[in-house]
């Protein structure tokens, strides 16, 4: 039987979802806490790969198990055994065929900055206390719609097949002392995001005009785009699946 689990986590202490020779993952850990209470060798697949500390709100990944799983006995159990940085919302049954990664048909992310010095979320926001054009990186935000190819905005080496992404939502929001950034696509590519906002925040300070963007993303080349913001202030934190999945 295959099973979905939902689950969240703080990645300031992880090196990313998947799982590293040298270096601890999400993917490790919730590996090892299935196989002990399940007491079998469970390997799981997640619905994508997040960079080391970056955060998830929402994250899915599947295990495959012979027998019947108690769902509310299981969560129980997970987040006792798990360590304080993840939590586990959810476990349930999907069709054998099901997979976190493929079938998903959105995700979602949000990126924070902080307008302000904040004491307690330095963590979990990107501190800019520079003046930002907000006006202009909403502007930034309507040309992405225009394009599909965004290997400007992907890291060099990878392996992926194509760059193409469907771009369903892009907007910036102005919160008291914060901004936040969403985007959802279908898929992203690794360092997607930060390379966008990093770009966004060049339009936001003046160094490049909103329609600069036109010619960065045609040029496909990563130099010509922004910097990676920093990990910490990015968030996955939806997925969504279509109904057939159960």
């Amino acid at each position: 039987m295959r099973y979905f689990l939902e689950f969240s986590y703080n990645g300031k202490a992880y090196h990313g979802w998947q799982n590293q020779p040298n270096a601890i993952s999400v993917q490790e850990v919730l590996e090892k806490a299935l196989s002990t209470i399940l007491k079998s060798q469970i390997s799981v697949m997640g619905a994508g790969r997040t960079d080391a500390g970056v955060h998830a709100s929402q994250m899915f990944a599947h295990f495959d198990f012979e027998g019947e799983i108690n769902s509310k006995d299981l969560v129980y159990k997970l987040n006792s055994f798990l360590p304080k940085d993840i939590a586990v919302a959810d476990v349930f049954i999907v069709n054998n065929e099901a997979h976190t990664r493929f079938d998903a048909l959105s995700r979602t992310y949000h990126y924070n900055i902080s307008t302000s010095k904040n004491v307690f979320n330095y963590d979990f926001a990107y501190e800019m206390q520079l003046p930002l054009d907000v006006n202009a990186m909403n502007e930034a935000c309507n040309i992405l719609f225009q394009y599909k190819d965004f290997q400007c905005f992907s890291k060099s080496n990878t392996d992926v097949k194509t760059y193409n992404c469907d771009i369903k939502e892009a907007q910036w929001i102005q919160n008291p002392n914060q901004l936040v950034f969403t985007i959802t696509a279908d898929r992203f590519l690794r360092n997607m995001v930060r390379a966008i906002v990093g770009t966004m925040v060049s339009i936001g300070l003046g160094k490049l005009k909103p329609e600069a963007l036109h010619n960065i993303i045609a040029s496909k080349d990563r130099s010509n785009a922004g910097f990676s913001v920093p990990a910490h202030g990015l968030y996955l934190v939806e997925i969504t699946y279509p109904d057939s999945i159960k």
